[in-house]
């Protein structure tokens, strides 16, 4: 190719606007949350209670947990997607544990000593380690394929943020289903189910975002 062709292509190329980070990873996001309630609405269902309205304290806590991680771990994204991350907002991510931290010490205070390893245990807790993970998948790949937008100074926390906003996601959606809503299941199931959603994406962030 001539100088000249290759100047003409450089501006060409140079004149299209790049697609902002934000708005990628606000797409990815909403198109991910999008087809997991699809695939919770076709493979899953909500609870009676949840389905008529009846709301307890004990799930409306569950829920603001999870979607309190969510949304905090979500405030990251941008951050991670770019070559020098700011992250001083990472302070955020306590939000979510200390209420749980909080939730737990109240059930422990308020439940018998002899009922703590039943509600510890649950009734789904294999459920749990399978639904949340199937039900993060489709956002964590619309994160991770946003994030090949930007340029991760490291991949692979970019891949761990994406994967923990995602597992969060899941976890919401899971919890709509989920007969278990003791604090003490919460800290212990629903945590390993998005801490291994977190490690798989942080993985497969590590190679698919290097650059």
């Amino acid at each position: 190719m001539r100088t000249e062709e290759l100047i003409r292509a450089l501006a060409a190329d140079a004149a299209r606007p790049p697609v902002p980070l934000n708005r990628s990873l606000s797409v990815a996001l909403v198109t991910g949350v999008a087809l997991s309630v699809l695939l919770f609405l076709i493979t899953l269902h909500a609870r009676p209670d949840v389905a008529s309205g009846d709301w307890t304290p004990a799930f409306c806590f569950k829920l603001i947990v999870t979607l309190a991680l969510a949304g905090t771990a979500s405030v990251l994204l941008s951050d991670v997607g770019r070559p020098l991350p700011g992250l001083r907002r990472r302070v955020v991510l306590v939000l979510a544990p200390t209420l749980l931290i909080a939730g737990v010490l109240l059930e422990l205070f308020t439940v018998p000593t002899a009922d703590w390893a039943v509600r510890l245990v649950g009734h789904n807790a294999k459920h749990c380690l399978s639904l949340i993970p199937m039900l993060s998948v489709a956002p964590a790949i619309c994160l991770l394929l946003a994030l090949r937008h930007g340029a991760p100074a490291r991949p692979a926390l970019a891949g761990a943020i994406a994967g923990l906003v995602a597992g969060a996601f899941g976890a919401s959606l899971y919890a709509l289903t989920c007969p278990d809503d003791s604090a003490l299941f919460v800290a212990t199931w629903y945590t390993i189910a998005i801490a291994v959603v977190t490690a798989v994406s942080s993985f497969v962030g590590a190679r698919l975002l290097r650059w």
